[in-house]
């Protein structure tokens, strides 16, 4: 099923979040972990700006999909962890992300990014940890898979799940380069939109 896909909003307060008229899937990880690319890949568009410079996105990205039967909001998280940015601006990106993820009620699931080739590091763990204290489900996807030999990849995965890696269902290991796992991540969001709707 094709997407209509459309950006809808991008805010840089909470005043100007759009209405919470659809449910919303966020999108969070680390700085420099492939966000925007795997956006793009899932929209199937270049609406996300991908930045040579990890800690671009400062806003709150909202993405209007329309999935045939269902809407829904795909929504774009500011990375954390390093940034070429000052601790104030970045200091001003977590309350702003604090304040959606705590008290956004349309928010049905957030995916949290990882790089498949390190697995959770600390901050991934902290965020995990700060996300399970709001009682937030999330689901892990992990991210740059082509780094690693295709061989090797499902051993890796079995390896991150036994180490204690959260997840309200298996991760998914995707590849921008390869588009593997993209469509897999596409009907697990849609699905889970549909069971929630």
């Amino acid at each position: 099923m094709s997407w209509k896909v459309s950006i809808e909003a991008t805010a840089f307060n909470t005043g100007q979040f759009p209405p919470e008229s659809v449910p919303e899937i966020a999108i969070a990880g680390r700085s420099n972990v492939g966000k925007s690319s795997l956006i793009n890949a899932i929209l199937n568009s270049r609406l996300a700006h991908v930045g040579a410079t990890p800690g671009k996105t400062r806003s709150i990205n909202f993405y209007l999909v329309n999935a045939g039967a269902v809407s829904f909001r795909l929504v774009d998280l500011p990375g954390y962890g390093y940034a070429e940015r000052s601790k104030t601006e970045r200091k001003g990106w977590s309350k702003l992300t604090s304040s959606y993820v705590e008290s956004r009620g349309s928010l049905i699931l957030i995916c949290h990014l990882a790089d498949f080739r390190h697995g959770l590091l600390p901050n991934d763990r902290l965020l995990q940890e700060w996300l399970s204290g709001h009682g937030k489900p999330f689901m892990v996807l992990f991210t740059k898979a082509d780094k690693i030999s295709k061989g090797k990849r499902l051993s890796m995965l079995h390896q991150y799940v036994e180490d204690g890696l959260n997840s309200i269902d298996v991760p998914i290991v995707t590849s921008c380069e390869e588009r593997s796992g993209i469509e897999k991540a596409r009907a697990f969001m849609e699905n889970f939109v549909r069971r929630g709707a």
